[in-house]
C-alpha cells in the first residue's frame, strides 16, 4: 500500500463519517435553535427542555436514515475488502 492509497482511504473514511453524522448534527442544531427561541420568547428556563426534544429528534433521525447509513457503510466496507484483496 502506498502513502497515497493510505491517504485516500483515510480521506474517504472521514468523508463517510461526515456523511453519517451531518444530518444528525444539522437537525439537532435546528431543534436546539427552535427550542432556544421558544425559551427566549416564553421566558421558560427549564434545563431539561433543551435536551428532551433533541434526544427524541436525534433518535427519529437515526431511525429514518438507518437504511441509508447501512447502505453507505456496507459499500465502503465492500470497497475496502476489494482493495485488500488486490494486494
Amino acid at each position: 500500500m502506498t502513502v497515497q492509497m493510505a491517504l485516500d482511504l483515510g480521506r474517504s473514511a472521514m468523508l463517510l463519517g461526515f456523511k453519517i453524522i451531518g444530518p444528525i448534527l444539522v437537525i439537532s442544531l435546528a431543534v436546539g435553535l427552535a427550542v432556544g427561541i421558544f425559551q427566549a420568547a416564553t421566558s421558560i428556563q427549564e434545563m431539561t427542555l433543551t435536551f428532551i426534544p433533541k434526544i427524541v429528534v436525534v433518535a427519529l433521525v437515526i431511525l429514518i436514515f438507518m437504511p441509508w447509513y447501512a447502505k453507505i457503510v456496507i459499500e465502503f466496507t465492500q470497497n475496502l475488502f476489494q482493495l485488500i484483496q488486490g494486494f
